[in-house]
C-alpha cells in the first residue's frame, strides 16, 4: 500500500512507498550553512540514497538555494551563506511500466528520488512541489519484473 501518490506533470500517477526525512543542517555543530558544506550535504543524501536502495536509479532534484546575506554584509571564509530547503527527503516511488510491449500485471517501474522541501509533510496529489512533479519519469525509472 502506498503512502500517497502524486501526478506528474506528464499526467503519470507514481506511488510513494517508502519516504525517509532528515533536518537539511542536523548536526551542524559549527560554522554556517554556505556552499561547500551544501555541497557536501546534498552528496551526502545522495549517496545515503545510492546504499539505501541499490537496485533503483536515483534522481536528485537540484535544491532551491537561498543567499540571505545582505550586500554590506562582511566576508566569510567560505563565502556567502547558502541556506537549503530545511528538510532533506529520500523516497523510492514506482509506477506502471515504462515500455508498451511489457505485461502491465507483470512489470512495475521504480526510482528513487532525493530533494529538499520546506516542511516536513508527505508530498501528495497535483499539490506536491512541482520540480518533484516534474521529474522525467520514462527517461529515468526503470521497469523491473514483479
Amino acid at each position: 500500500m502506498p503512502l500517497t501518490r502524486i501526478t506528474l506533470s506528464t499526467g503519470r500517477s507514481i506511488e510513494l512507498t517508502e519516504l525517509r526525512m532528515s533536518s537539511t543542517y542536523g548536526g551542524l555543530l559549527e560554522g554556517y550553512p554556505c556552499k561547500p558544506v551544501n555541497d557536501m550535504k546534498v552528496s551526502g543524501v545522495r549517496g545515503q540514497a545510492e546504499q539505501a536502495f541499490p537496485s533503483s536509479p536515483i534522481h536528485l532534484v537540484p535544491p532551491r538555494r537561498e543567499y540571505p546575506d545582505q550586500p554590506d554584509s562582511p566576508a566569510r571564509a567560505f563565502g556567502p551563506v547558502e541556506v537549503l530547503p530545511p528538510v532533506a527527503c529520500t523516497g523510492l516511488f514506482r509506477s506502471a511500466a515504462i515500455g508498451p510491449e511489457l505485461n502491465p500485471v507483470l512489470h512495475r517501474s521504480t526510482l528513487t528520488v532525493v530533494w529538499f522541501q520546506d516542511t516536513p509533510d508527505v508530498p501528495s496529489g497535483e499539490e506536491a512541489d512541482l520540480a518533484l512533479r516534474s521529474i522525467d519519469w520514462d527517461e529515468l525509472a526503470q521497469d523491473y519484473e514483479l
